[in-house]
Parts: structure tokens; sequence; C-alpha cells
């Protein structure tokens, strides 16, 4: 399901006007971008929990050298279903 279907779906069930559906919805994802760019926990009631995980480093290995490469922390965004 893509954004676009969310928002034909809602404005058929509600009636309202898809340009006016697609302004919320967007505002809600871009609201939920800029609190995990924060590190802050989203939690949304009966869908899930979104939050910001350090993955550690470690020594990987370029597949065509074979020579170990340094990789390091990385921020990533984990989601717990509710």
């Amino acid at each position: 399901m893509t954004k676009k279907d969310i928002i034909t779906r809602i404005a058929a069930e509600t009636g309202l006007k898809q340009v006016d559906v697609k302004e919320v919805v967007q505002r809600t994802f871009d609201i939920i971008v800029e609190s995990l760019s924060r590190g802050k926990k989203v939690e949304l009631r009966n869908f899930g929990i979104l939050k910001v995980k350090t993955r550690k480093g470690r020594m990987g290995r370029n597949p065509r050298t074979g020579a170990g490469v340094v990789i390091p922390d990385k921020k990533v965004v984990s989601f717990k279903p509710g």
C-alpha cells in the first residue's frame, strides 16, 4: 500500500477532498520524521512504536578485494507492532 492508496481510501470513506487528506497525511508523516530525527520515540496506540536505535559498528569485508572495511556506528529506526 502506498501513501496515495492511503489518501484515496481515506478520502473515499470520509467524503473529504483528496487534496485536504493529502495535506493532513503528509503533515503527520513530517511530524513523525521530525520527532525521530531528534531521537524521540513515536508511540501510536493500536499501531506500534517507532524509535531510533544505534547499530554498533563492525568489521566488514569488501567483496571485490577481500580487504577489511571498518563499518561505523549507524542510527536506524526500529518498529515494534502494538
